[in-house]
């Protein structure tokens, strides 16, 4: 937060002289709005030329179970397949387990890869892989690379004023903490962090923080304190020092606090605008109304929406949580989703993804889980000009490794670039200065782009 000197008089709204102007007061989650838009601004902001597709990323933090979602094994021995059923879905010769039946007949507007591997074992270092398409690196040690959707916030930027990229889901845990650092820009600075909106999406008086005024300050003090940044502006321009960390700080409130005001930002997170029904579709659970605002976010204009939804790490009772807790929002959720975006004509230009950090073992553990394998995962993409309805690559009878067509997880993130119409050469600049690429290995899927 910047502090600069004020006047020497008592303005209105209570301020008293010789106090401290705190430019960026409508803070959220330690960002303020203020920071969060200078990407706008920024000199690397816009360098590629804005495209028509966005994105939106379900992220199930911990890692979702292959075999007991979307590779089951029905010929393995009841200790790798698990006590789940399978049912037939719209893609010949294609099973889901039983717990994904509206899934299972949407496979027309999704595509399925089987056989994505990697060497990230580990929460925190798994996501910073999958998410950046670099090697990750411990905390504190060597450089950050930023994620995807920090990636799209700097090269895209803003559109229609908003912010190009946004996480909901929780802002609280440590544990969400650790993975969302994989989630978060690195070295492009934290303009390029994502505004965090955290997950009480489905509760009654959900607000989002910096967008709705604070409580206690209205527009007619929102006014008083953007005048008094005229002020400070006209003060700035009479002195002889110019202080270049506030060259541009008007600027920079002039957008936020069109933020805060704009009628389309407040519409865009007013989930009560939808029908009963459609709320419904979604389910009324945190994950559910999360991505029925991520939808509203896309159209509203953000770039990148991540909806982070914890839970899918099932080193415990694994059957179970899945069952009753994680598979039925996944599938009521994920399939209302790819509806709602289809009806709205939004599909073409939406691309959804929907995985983890990594898979999970073959073999069922003493305590009725799956612990952590990245040897094999399985995403499923669609939308965004991504072709639908095909399923890339196979796994083993016992999905330990893949056995045909194994995909790195720098093919995956070019194939999210190749999309989103981002050059993977594209440099930015480390804090060394030295130029780094978007991503320097890997090329897209072909048979999801072809």
């Amino acid at each position: 937060m910047i502090e600069v000197p004020t006047v020497t008089h008592r303005r209105c709204d209570g301020i008293p002289r010789r106090e401290y102007l705190r430019i960026g007061s409508l803070g959220l989650f330690g960002l303020n709005l203020p920071q969060l838009l200078r990407a706008a601004e920024s000199e690397t902001a816009k360098t590629v030329p804005a495209g028509k597709v966005s994105c939106i990323l379900m992220w199930l933090s911990g890692g979702i179970s292959q075999i007991d979602s979307f590779d089951p094994k029905l010929d393995a021995p009841k200790e790798i397949r698990g006590e789940f059923g399978t049912i037939p879905t719209r893609t010949p010769g294609i099973h889901f387990v039983e717990h994904l039946p509206k899934l299972a007949k949407m496979t027309p507007k999704f595509s399925l890869v089987r056989s994505m591997t990697h060497n990230q074992g580990t929460h925190g270092l798994a996501d910073q892989l999958v998410t950046s398409g670099y090697a990750p690196t411990p905390s504190g040690v060597g450089v950050r690379y930023p994620c995807q959707g920090s990636i799209v916030s700097w090269a895209v930027g803003y559109r229609d004023g908003v912010p190009p990229y946004v996480y909901v889901g929780d802002v609280t845990g440590p544990d969400e903490f650790r993975k969302r650092d994989a989630l978060n820009a690195g070295v492009l600075g934290a303009q390029h962090n994502p505004l965090q909106l955290g997950d009480q999406a489905n509760k009654p008086d959900f607000k989002v923080l910096g967008v709705s005024p604070p409580k206690g300050v209205d527009l007619a003090r929102l006014n008083s304190r953007r005048e008094m940044l005229t002020m400070l502006d006209r003060w700035q321009r009479d002195t002889d020092t110019r202080l270049a960390s506030l060259q541009s700080v008007d600027a920079y409130y002039q957008k936020a606090y069109s933020l805060v005001t704009s009628p389309m930002a407040k519409r865009a997170f007013d989930l009560d605008e939808e029908p009963v029904q459609l709320r419904d579709a979604y389910g009324r659970t945190m994950y559910g109304q999360s991505c029925l605002l991520a939808r509203r976010l896309v159209e509203a204009g953000v770039r990148y929406v991540t909806v982070g939804m914890p839970g899918w790490d099932t080193h415990v009772d694994n059957f179970n949580d899945l069952k009753d807790k994680l598979l039925p929002v996944l599938d009521t959720t994920y399939s209302a989703l790819l509806q709602d975006l289809s009806d709205r004509g939004m599909l073409d230009t939406t691309l959804v993804i929907c995985m983890g950090e990594f898979g999970r073992t073959p073999k069922i553990n003493a305590e009725a889980g799956r612990d952590h394998w990245p040897a094999t995962q399985v995403f499923a993409m669609g939308g965004g000009g991504i072709q639908t309805g095909i399923v890339v690559g196979e796994t083993s009878d016992r999905s330990d490794y893949p056995t045909e067509r194994p995909v790195s997880v720098q093919d995956f993130c070019a194939t999210v670039y190749h999309a989103l119409g981002i050059p993977t050469a594209l440099e930015y600049l480390s804090s060394e200065n030295r130029p780094i690429a978007v991503l320097n290995e890997g090329q897209p899927i072909a048979e999801l782009i072809s």
